[in-house]
């Protein structure tokens, strides 16, 4: 949120892969004679047993009869959104040994590789095969390999392609044998919504899946793991298993724990309706004074304090000063108006940010001032807590930063390790909430930091490993479903600003959880209904994306009792949604109240 309109229009940055990077994939080598001992080691090449031995991302690959370019079947993987359709096979090798991979194609950036050779990895592909084209490249297997992964793909955005009779010529090594069913599973550390599990390594292990209640919750490659987004006071049963290039074990005996009753923050119980008052600054809205702030708002987010430099973390916040704003109160009279608010229910935060306040908590020292600092407001403003709204250039993730649940990146390290240290202070009537962009938080969905290959906009999906290392103590997820550009949905389509659709397809995402970057094995957990508020301009003249009082009542009716979804099919339906946010309350005032008048007509239940 800024002090005049809003940050511009964010469009999707993140996929800036160029044609030249494309090109650069691989070049097709001269395949030399196969020896007399060599042997063809892919299993089901042809796909005559439909998918046996294959794995292929997120249910892209299926068997067809037709095209086909020799046998009765042939494979046919369909990239869609951040998926590039690979369907991959671990084949037992030797050491020290020359192989040669050949596949016929047909369609549009079609590839084939190996990798996990030992040596250098490689891969070569077709830009365009009209009909079957053979792809063929060859390597040389490391020392100690004893395996390789042999995959197809295709390329993001395009359409399906086919694969036949893909063979890898060479001597064949001894079978990977599949590891035994872990033992010795215990669960320990239960919080409200998470679990701490561990288990004893299984021999020839490379990795492990937890199940929860039956389901995969997530892939580890050692032997502990935590499962987050489990229900206050519940029982789970778990169960886990070891996986290698053969495939994966028996599943271990299951053990049952149950989550604590409320964690260190109670939810909090009712709908709420929360704003951004400009208490340090004038726009086009006007100045309102604290003790004018209409009683319908039951968190109200004092806009903003800033930095003294981006990198200080030393945080200041100063009321409108008389010259700017005519009207402001005097200080004693806005801090008792703000006990006020306090004693008639209100919750009323600090805001640190907006779109002039870069933060960016670089060292260990800018982290401890930021703690320092913000304390300070806390205390001078008797506040009941902290809300972080960080744009721009405040977060992004470094080159390598891959897993939101393990960060590495100093500016994400720091900020988490700041929050947590205010929550520790405060205790548990602290309030935490958080205002990110879309770009932010439901565009890792699609692409998560610099990518695997570079090139993409490092602040994709940036507010991730903060939102999940903060999920037991955050109040309050309230995403700007605005200045936005078009989000890619869990339904794999693309929807835009200004209408329920876009409301409810970004919401859907954080109750439901998602795949970041398509990758299946970081998960982002779903956040409980209660810590979730739809962020949305309070008027035409607050921000782009302003959404129609009837579009936000049917984005509620869709999100709260499943009615009036159009054509998207929420994941659910959540009675106990928390309720709105907006900027601001000066905008809505400016506007008649039409924001908080439709808010306070919802009939919630």
């Amino acid at each position: 949120m800024d002090r005049t309109r809003h940050p511009a229009l964010r469009s999707s940055l993140c996929a800036a892969l160029t044609a030249a990077a494309l090109g650069a994939a691989g070049l097709v080598a001269a395949a030399p004679s196969a020896q007399a001992a060599d042997a063809d080691l892919m299993r089901n090449g042809g796909f005559e047993s439909g998918l046996d031995g294959w794995s292929c991302t997120a249910g892209s690959g299926a068997v067809v009869t037709s095209p086909v370019h020799g046998g009765t079947h042939a494979l046919k993987a369909t990239p869609a959104g951040s998926d590039n359709a690979q369907c991959a096979q671990s084949v037992a090798v030797q050491p020290n040994s020359t192989y040669t991979l050949s596949s016929w194609v047909q369609g549009s950036y079609a590839y084939l590789g190996a990798s996990g050779t030992g040596t250098t990895d490689v891969s070569t592909w077709t830009q365009s095969a009209p009909s079957w084209q053979q792809l063929t490249t060859t390597f040389k297997t490391g020392a100690s390999t004893t395996s390789v992964t042999v995959y197809t793909h295709g390329w993001y955005g395009t359409g399906a392609y086919e694969a036949d009779d893909v063979s890898l010529i060479g001597p064949g090594g001894t079978p990977v044998q599949l590891p035994a069913a872990p033992a010795g599973l215990t669960a320990s550390g239960a919080t409200s919504s998470g679990m701490s599990l561990s288990w004893s390594p299984s021999a020839g292990a490379t990795g492990y899946n937890v199940y929860r209640d039956g389901a995969k919750a997530a892939s580890v490659s050692g032997t502990s793991a935590t499962v987050t987004g489990l229900a206050p006071s519940t029982s789970y049963s778990f169960q886990v298993t070891a996986t290698n290039s053969a495939g994966e074990s028996p599943r271990s005996a299951a053990v049952s724990a149950s989550t604590t009753s409320g964690g260190t923050t109670p939810p909090p119980s009712g709908h709420a309706l929360v704003g951004y008052l400009h208490a340090s600054f004038a726009n086009g809205a006007g100045y309102t004074r604290m003790a004018d702030v209409p009683d319908d708002w039951n968190i109200i987010d004092l806009a903003f304090g800033e930095p003294t430099s981006p990198t200080s973390g030393d945080i200041r916040f100063t009321p409108c000063p008389v010259s700017e704003c005519p009207t402001v109160e005097p200080l004693a009279d806005f801090k008792a108006a703000i006990k006020a608010k306090q004693a008639a229910g209100k919750k009323v935060l600090i805001s640190i940010g907006g779109q002039n306040g870069q933060v960016q908590l670089t060292t260990t020292a800018a982290r401890d001032t930021f703690v320092s600092s913000v304390s300070k407001i806390i205390d001078d403003y008797g506040l009941d807590g902290l809300d972080i709204d960080f744009e721009g250039h405040s977060l992004s993730l470094n080159t390598g930063d891959t897993d939101f649940r393990s960060p590495t990146t100093p500016v994400v390290v720091n900020l988490i390790d700041a929050l947590k240290t205010l929550k520790a202070k405060y205790g548990a009537k602290f309030v935490l909430t958080m205002a990110p962009e879309t770009f932010f938080v439901q565009m890792g969905y699609q692409y998560y930091g610099s990518g695997p290959w570079g090139g993409q906009d490092p602040r994709c999906g940036a507010y991730l490993p903060v939102i999940y290392a903060l999920r037991d103590s955050l109040t309050l997820l309230h995403v700007q479903d605005y200045n936005s550009g078009s989000i890619m949905g869990l339904d794999n389509q693309y929807h835009s600003m200004g209408g329920a659709d876009f409301h409810i397809a970004m919401t859907d995402m954080l109750l439901t959880g998602f795949p970041v970057a398509g990758d299946t094995t970081k998960v982002f957990p779903a956040l409980r209904p209660d810590q979730v508020a739809i962020g949305l301009p309070a008027s035409t003249q607050a921000g782009n994306g302003w959404t129609s009082p009837a579009e936000v009542t049917k984005t509620l009716d869709c999100l709260t009792k499943k009615a009036n979804c159009g054509t998207y099919q929420t994941h659910g339906s959540w009675p106990g949604l928390r309720g709105l946010m907006t900027w601001s309350i000066n905008w809505d005032r400016f506007n008649g109240g039409e924001f908080s008048k439709n808010f306070d007509a919802y009939p919630w239940s």
